[in-house]
């Protein structure tokens, strides 16, 4: 089944304030070039072809610089009006994006870790897959949604932006879903009305067992959120650790 991504880009990006007053946190500069060209690196690398954006007012702006894709792209842009929460985001999305099975990207997370052969298994694999979760190990993980696991080091729970972690394995950014993704989505609706985040997706895919955390290991992942962690992302692009483009090195 084809895997498709979803890019999201909204919110107020609150935290790079006065720069996001003028243009989307995703187009602010690491180095040499904008934060979205890392996200689309990535999800291109992996062998995606139809790509749907959703941002802000300023999605204008990312049309313009994206704008149609490389030949063989599909290209979909969603205008956020108003920041609801990343469930209405998701959904605006959804007529690019049924029946088949989804990479989820905030585009503020920079990452090194190669996603090709995961989105291939993915694609072939007939039963559900289920999802996967990108995951790294982080001595304040108090912020993201964090793992709980039990005696026999099996994934049981996430819990978000903890007060007291279950453990020091961060989650959040980049998720791989299969086609079950829009049903659990709509339970999460039912039973939280619009105020639900993407930790209570990927909450129903772990209580069905159908959760994998994919550790990235000795590998980079940056989120690009603030001034200083854009600032370390700029140093290692200037340094040749980060690559924006459509192909390995």
């Amino acid at each position: 089944m084809k895997v498709k991504a979803i890019i999201v880009a909204g919110g107020h990006g609150s935290r790079l304030y006065p720069f996001t007053n003028i243009t989307q946190k995703t187009l602010l500069p690491i180095y040499d070039r904008p934060v979205i060209d890392y996200a689309l690196g990535t999800i291109r690398r992996a062998g995606i072809k139809n790509i749907t954006i959703i941002s802000n007012q300023f999605i204008g702006q990312i049309a313009k610089h994206v704008g149609s894709g490389l030949p063989g792209e599909q290209i979909h842009y969603v205008l956020e009006e108003t920041p609801e929460g990343v469930a209405k985001a998701l959904n605006l999305a959804r007529p690019h994006n049924e029946k088949c099975r989804l990479l989820v990207y905030f585009s503020d997370n920079i990452t090194t870790i190669e996603l090709a052969e995961h989105v291939e298994r993915f694609t072939a694999q007939e039963t559900n897959p289920g999802c996967l979760l990108l995951s790294r190990d982080e001595e304040k993980p108090h912020a993201f949604g964090v793992a709980k696991f039990d005696t026999d080091g099996n994934i049981i729970d996430i819990v978000e932006k903890p007060e007291d972690p279950p453990s020091n394995i961060a989650i959040g950014g980049i998720y791989l879903f299969d086609e079950q993704f829009w049903t659990l989505v709509d339970e999460c609706y039912n039973e939280h009305g619009g105020d639900f985040s993407i930790t209570d997706v990927n909450r129903k895919y772990v209580l069905q067992g159908q959760a994998e955390l994919l550790n990235i290991g000795k590998e980079t992942w940056i989120d690009c959120g603030t001034p200083d962690s854009l600032l370390s992302a700029a140093l290692m692009a200037k340094a040749g650790k980060l690559n924006p483009n459509p192909f390995k090195r």
